[in-house]
């Protein structure tokens, strides 16, 4: 056999995966500690569920995936000493999240699927329900979705005669204090969409609900807009990082 068809059929060498943060290679075998250890984890959430770990044992069984053969409890702690809590880390802007050191792109990425499926889960707690029936399960969907964000949002959840509800768009997005707001085009979907009701929402990135003299002028615009042509504004919700503020039941309404 010639020295050249030998090369060609030589197999190729395995090279370890590497650290996604720092490129250098890591073992082809968990340590036993650390394999014991994430068995441990996998089992106690088997048995117990979320209710029986600490946050910071949750994050470490969802980056397991993302880095399979290395210990993810300091970068657990890191992401937690970072943001706050298990929710504003699954929720912070990729770029935040890239900061920190240990966090890569399949990090992010992993991170940011548990918040998509988060919302989707939330979301299908509301559309094509009563919002009577389905208010509590309305209001957590909407701090999922906007609690966290750095930036402001405003959407509108369109409902039918039955105040059932039949869309959830978003109209804008601003800046970390403003977000600007077209009560013309908002009735105009309503109208496209044959709502007969709104519940207009938006986030406040300081965290604080309260509305200023912008937020009760323009839902007082939407408001008029949307009786002339038989609209009904039910209500306008204020989502803060802790609470939120209904403008029905505290008069703005």
């Amino acid at each position: 056999m010639s020295r050249k068809r030998a090369f060609a059929e030589a197999p190729l060498p395995l090279f370890p995966e590497e650290d996604e943060a720092t490129g250098s290679a890591l073992p082809d075998r968990l340590p036993s500690y650390i394999a014991d250890h994430r068995k441990r984890l996998r089992s106690r959430f088997s048995e117990g569920g979320a209710a029986a770990m600490p946050e910071y044992e949750l994050l470490e069984l969802v980056l397991f995936r993302a880095i399979p053969r290395q210990d993810v409890k300091p970068l657990a702690r890191r992401l937690l000493d970072a943001f706050g809590d298990l929710n504003r880390v699954i929720t912070a802007p990729p770029p935040r999240l890239m900061e920190i050191p240990g966090v890569g792109e399949a990090v992010v990425q992993d991170l940011k699927i548990l918040e998509a499926v988060a919302q989707r889960l939330a979301r299908a707690r509301v559309m094509h329900r009563p919002v009577l029936s389905s208010w509590n399960a309305l209001l957590d969907y909407c701090h999922t979705a906007m609690a966290h964000r750095e930036t402001e949002q405003f959407r509108v959840l369109f409902l039918d005669r039955k105040n059932v509800v039949i869309a959830d768009e978003e109209q804008a997005r601003g800046t970390v204090d403003h977000v600007p707001v077209y009560p013309r085009e908002v009735v105009k979907r309503a109208l496209e969409l044959n709502a007969s009701a709104l519940i207009l929402v938006h986030n406040h990135p300081s965290g604080d609900p309260t509305p200023s003299e912008a937020d009760i002028s323009m839902t007082q615009q939407v408001q008029e807009a949307a009786q002339i042509l038989g609209i009904t504004l039910h209500d306008h919700l204020i989502i803060g990082k802790e609470r939120e503020l209904s403008f029905r039941a505290q008069g703005y309404l």
